[in-house]
């Protein structure tokens, strides 16, 4: 649940004292926190499972579940307590704030407190929690923009090696050589073109172009890009074209990306099998782009993992996958506003379906 604009974080403040918890809960409103109340361990319990705090205030004597019960039952949970707990304590024990240290509490404070004292501890212990919050967002936003691009690289240069190989080793005819040629220009044009899309993306550079892909372009373009390769796996492609004015709202060069997932995904599975690839009219205003193979298809049992984050059917030959390719399509068809799903195909075989909303009109150049 995202904090309101005019809080600095929310606190959780666990005091059997009814006066203590008006006390506290109106300094603390006061300073700009949002602040949740419980008057016994179990209450704190009940709170803490509805809307996780970004710090707990606990009163460390409390009749029936004390604050050492409290704070082992939060810490025995899943996922486990990441959150700074404040003992507030009228004890002067040396020991018995030693076991407070040793639970987990980061901080204490002891009764009767002064007011800057409380605000100067809780102000401390929530900057640090928000500041690692900040640093662990940025840190994986870093590692979704590496998988994205890592993934999204593999496909062309996977194309640019296969190209030069059959060169290298004279292994087409030389009327082929052109089109080789041609393929690895442009698979490298198009790795070059991944990268300027997440370096404009994060920029903010788009320049308010409407995003918009020709389907049956984007077919024919999949069906010429990976005709090689998919010859050499004695794959028969099929090609259905949907009407000629099928756009779909979603920038071309991602379209081609997921299209060519789907491909590549059925040259690693499916060999020696026939691929259709089609475009057809999905839900009213969507378009749908659909690969069909005759391979084993998935089993039932795999198919909940499928999109999945690291999710491998079998070790590939290459030995580069990192079973992020149909999570990552997935995350990119949702974020445009569709869908990307499986089926198993009727007669064996697998059926891998992207839905995505038509566009209003094409993006010009």
């Amino acid at each position: 649940m995202p904090h309101s604009e005019t809080t600095l974080g929310r606190i959780l403040v666990v005091d059997d004292q009814a006066a203590n918890l008006r006390v506290v809960s109106a300094l603390l409103t006061r300073e700009g926190y949002q602040v949740i109340t419980a008057s016994s361990g179990q209450e704190a319990l009940a709170r803490y499972a509805e809307t996780v705090p970004d710090m707990i205030l606990l009163d460390m004597m409390m009749p029936g579940m004390d604050g050492f019960e409290v704070l082992a039952a939060l810490r025995a949970q899943e996922p486990p307590l990441r959150i700074p707990v404040v003992f507030v304590t009228a004890a002067h024990d040396r020991d018995l704030l030693l076991r407070a240290f040793d639970a987990g509490v980061v901080d204490y404070v002891t009764k009767p407190f002064l007011p800057e004292e409380l605000l100067a501890r809780v102000n401390a212990h929530i900057g640090l929690k928000l500041t690692r919050d900040r640093l662990e967002r940025v840190a994986r936003e870093r590692e979704e923009l590496v998988n994205l691009v890592a993934h999204d690289l593999k496909n062309p240069l996977s194309s640019v090696l296969f190209a030069s190989d059959i060169l290298i080793h004279d292994g087409c005819k030389p009327e082929r050589v052109p089109r080789y040629l041609q393929m690895i220009h442009e698979s490298a044009d198009d790795a070059l073109g991944y990268i300027r899309h997440y370096l404009e993306s994060r920029a903010g550079e788009r320049n308010g172009t409407v995003a918009c892909a020709d389907l049956g372009a984007t077919l024919e373009w999949l069906v010429e890009r990976y005709e090689f390769q998919l010859d050499a796996r004695n794959i028969e492609v099929k090609l259905s074209l949907p009407p000629a004015r099928a756009h779909v709202a979603i920038d071309a060069r991602v379209l081609r990306q997921l299209g060519e997932n789907l491909v590549t995904n059925a040259m690693k599975y499916a060999p020696g099998s026939e691929l259709l690839l089609a475009g057809r009219a999905g839900a009213p205003g969507y378009w749908q782009l659909v690969a069909l193979d005759r391979g084993p298809g998935i089993p039932a049992a795999m198919q909940r993992e499928l999109f999945k984050p690291f999710t491998r059917l079998q070790q590939p030959e290459d030995g580069i996958s990192s079973g992020l390719g149909l999570s990552l399509a997935k995350q990119i068809v949702v974020k445009a506003g569709g869908q990307l799903w499986y089926e198993d195909r009727e007669g064996g075989g697998a059926c891998f379906i992207i839905e995505l909303p038509e566009a209003s009109e094409p993006a010009h150049a």
